[in-house]
């Protein structure tokens, strides 16, 4: 499986971008899909996630009301739209598959595959 994310890129605070990860070599419809990233000198978090079908969400607090994922089970696509973006929103951004599990986990111990990340600067 593998997993290429796209669509990063430098960016001025309050400005929008959108993220994708196109995922091939598996059965996508049955991954939850997660985004996480690692800001410069920090741990990898949590950022969002989405269940199989689409129909259930979960953010991570510092995101919530400004990012929204997606997900287009026809096109093998998770989407990451970021909009009133911050400095501080800075960082790669990683796209990550489970296999395993029917409920968005924020544990990235939980998922399998893994893309190679998209920068993202935000300029204040």
């Amino acid at each position: 499986v593998q997993l290429q994310a796209s669509g990063g890129g430098l960016v001025q605070a309050g400005d929008s971008l959108r993220v994708s990860c196109a995922v091939s070599g598996g059965t996508f419809s049955n991954y939850v899909m997660g985004w996480f990233r690692r800001a410069p000198g920090k741990e990898r978090e949590f950022v969002a996630g989405i269940n199989w079908k689409g129909d259930r969400t979960y953010y991570a607090d510092s995101v919530k009301g400004r990012f929204t994922i997606s997900r287009d089970n026809a096109k093998n696509t998770v989407f990451l739209q970021m909009n009133s973006l911050r400095p501080e929103d800075t960082a790669v951004y990683y796209c990550a598959a489970d296999r395993r599990t029917f409920a968005v986990s924020t544990s990235q111990r939980d998922y399998d595959y893994w893309g190679q990340g998209t920068l993202v600067t935000v300029s204040s």
